[in-house]
């Protein structure tokens, strides 16, 4: 029987993966694309043959630019700088040092939930920035994790995912902005969004803010988020619309108006 005092989070948790053995966590520091996008590839076969474990990378690219499936002619860059097609959803993203790349290779629970798994990742991330002092979220319709519009201008994408999904294991994953040169992003659309700007952790908190910082932390959360023990919440980065003026909504804005004036 729950106690008075416990709350959700002591609740039970739920794992995204198939199995209960440790991930074998890999830290490759800076490591060619191609060479980790093969790794990826013979982890997975492993993994689905039931030879492997699962795994977690975390690396730094060289500078390179991937596309993804979903990537327009014109999202790429016009001046001739080469991009690597890749297997994995989403657009074109940048790559190299100063950027933290993860990628998880973990069998995930049946039946196959990629919208959880996304979640998962994204509120990891999202916890990162919140021990660094960056408040973050979600906006609807967009994968990654967004700084809200403020003072300092528009939306700002400082985290961003990729992922593949091939008889049940996971492939290719996350990236979070620490310190890299921001003006990679000037030749492409990033991620196919020309509306939002992307950002780094440095820019936001106005102090070097280094891989070797933050790659414990994305570590901690990544294997948290998966075993559920750091649970999704709801986090828009973007003010929701407000709820039908009603006698409820009255009731409830008067309500919070009178405990905050407390």
């Amino acid at each position: 029987m729950r106690s008075n005092d416990e709350s959700p989070r002591s609740a039970p948790s739920t794992s995204c993966r198939s199995t209960s053995d440790p991930v074998v966590v890999r830290h490759l520091g800076l490591i060619d694309y191609q060479r980790a996008w093969d790794l990826q590839r013979e982890l997975v076969a492993a993994r689905q043959a039931g030879d492997g474990p699962d795994t977690l990378l975390l690396l730094e690219h060289p500078s390179v630019y991937t596309a993804g499936k979903r990537t327009r002619p014109a999202d790429k860059p016009q001046d001739g700088t080469p991009v690597i097609d890749v297997d994995r959803g989403g657009m074109i993203t940048w790559h190299g040092p100063g950027q933290l790349v993860g990628y998880p290779i973990v069998e995930l629970v049946e039946p196959v939930d990629v919208v959880d798994y996304v979640r998962r990742l994204e509120q990891a991330l999202i916890s990162v920035c919140d021990q660094l002092g960056v408040r973050t979220g979600r906006v609807e319709g967009r994968s990654g994790v967004w700084v809200p519009a403020d003072e300092r201008g528009g939306e700002r994408k400082i985290a961003a995912l990729g992922i593949r999904v091939q008889r049940g294991v996971t492939m290719h994953g996350l990236e979070i902005n620490c310190d890299p040169d921001m003006s990679a992003w000037d030749r492409i659309v990033p991620c196919g969004i020309r509306d939002a700007g992307t950002t780094s952790l440095t820019a936001e908190l106005g102090r070097p803010v280094t891989v070797a910082e933050v790659l414990p932390l994305v570590e901690r959360a990544v294997l948290d988020a998966l075993e559920g023990v750091l649970p999704v919440t709801h986090r828009p980065a973007r003010p929701e619309p407000a709820e039908p003026a009603g006698a409820g909504a009255v009731t409830f804005a008067l309500d919070s108006r009178i405990q905050s004036a407390g």
